[in-house]
């Protein structure tokens, strides 16, 4: 059987060669003043622009994204609630650096703690939430690092929950897109916490330190960062029509570089690419030809949304080819990888996606194998 051709439109996951490619075509990115950084499309992970992005670099406050993360799930599982009251650990109490404020014994919301962590960067609130969540802060350094390991941050270790200095808590700019980017899908109704401008506890109203939420409307978070070695960090997230942006920056100069370098990223990747959602998981892509079975086609399909970042205006010079080589035999599993799509941008090879079987097919009756091997010979 010949192979399977059909026109499709796109693949999903990012590849380096992709990134490449995309970045041949399109305008160069500006000149960034930072130890590093990357600019990533949320919906394809597809990387737009980056210097750096996989050097080892102190995370600052930028920890406490992977602290959320963590509690979120915590949320999200059952075992914790935002009404659930903590009582503040004289650790947690006595927390140098940026801090909500919170009292010693006194028992403080999960809701407040997550807003004095999110809005207000407090290392206070920052142990107080590890200390209920795992009994201690070292505990759940623990839980951090198998998070950063499940989502493949393979750049990060982290020793503690607020980013203080430490010779073994490190991460890298890809890492943190990788995080921030998982939090934003997994957790959209605790995301709405970063872009809160300003939060009120104690009696202290405190402001956002990002400033780019003042800066630009679109702008909805993330976190800032900032200890004399890591130097001024950003993460910053932008959502314009269907599009969402996520850039993260580490060790710039000072807090307004640091703005100002993040703005001009997020307006580069709005400005020069365009996102599109080609397909939807499960979606019948091609009928694919079986032997032996108790079915003679197949269809075949991607397990995930597919979505793709390319420049500007060079949608119609996209060609996305399902190849299949030889045909199929059953028995075949539901969701069995059976070919791939390889997606082809003016000549160039983007990516290749894998392709699945939508259905099963079991082995066919005796009649029916017999004339599939009859039909075999006569091939």
């Amino acid at each position: 059987m010949p192979p399977i051709r059909t026109l499709l439109l796109l693949p999903l996951l990012s590849l380096l060669l992709a990134n490449a490619a995309l970045a041949a075509s399109a305008p160069p990115a500006p000149q960034i003043k930072a130890n590093g950084y990357i600019l990533m499309d949320f919906a394809s992970g597809n990387v737009l622009a980056e210097l750096d992005a996989d050097k080892r670099l102190e995370p600052a406050s930028l920890t406490k994204i992977m602290t959320a993360y963590v509690v979120f799930r915590e949320l999200a599982q059952g075992r914790l609630a935002l009404t659930d009251q903590v009582r503040v650990s004289d650790t947690a109490y006595r927390m140098t650096g940026s801090r909500m404020f919170i009292e010693v014994n006194k028992d403080v919301s999960v809701e407040d703690l997550l807003r004095g962590m999110i809005i207000q960067s407090g290392n206070d609130a920052s142990v107080a939430l590890a200390e209920r969540v795992a009994g201690s802060e070292q505990v759940f350094a623990d839980l951090m690092n198998q998070q950063a390991k499940r989502l493949g941050m393979t750049g990060t270790h982290f020793t503690n929950c607020s980013g203080l200095p430490d010779v073994d808590h490190y991460t890298t700019a890809r890492d943190i897109a990788i995080l921030t980017s998982a939090l934003i899908r997994e957790f959209p109704d605790y995301y709405k916490f970063y872009s809160e401008r300003s939060f009120t506890y104690n009696g202290i109203k405190q402001h956002n330190r990002n400033k780019l939420l003042w800066k630009d409307d679109t702008v909805d978070g993330v976190k800032t960062g900032y200890t004399e070695a890591a130097g001024y960090c950003l993460v910053s997230s932008a959502k314009r029509g269907d599009s969402r942006l996520i850039s993260v920056l580490l060790g710039a100069a000072s807090p307004d570089i640091r703005i100002n370098e993040s703005h001009a990223l997020l307006t580069y990747g709005f400005n020069f690419f365009e996102t599109h959602r080609l397909y939807q998981a499960n979606q019948a892509l091609a009928q694919a030809q079986v032997r032996f079975g108790d079915r003679d086609l197949l269809p075949l399909g991607l397990s995930e949304d597919l979505w793709v970042s390319i420049p500007r205006g060079s949608y119609p010079k996209l060609k996305p080819e399902l190849q299949l080589a030889g045909a199929l035999e059953a028995p075949i599993a539901k969701g069995q990888t059976l070919a791939e799509i390889n997606l082809m941008l003016d000549g160039k090879l983007l990516r290749k996606i894998p392709v699945i079987a939508l259905e099963e097919v079991a082995e066919g009756g005796v009649f029916s194998r017999m004339i599939d091997t009859f039909k075999v010979w006569m091939e």
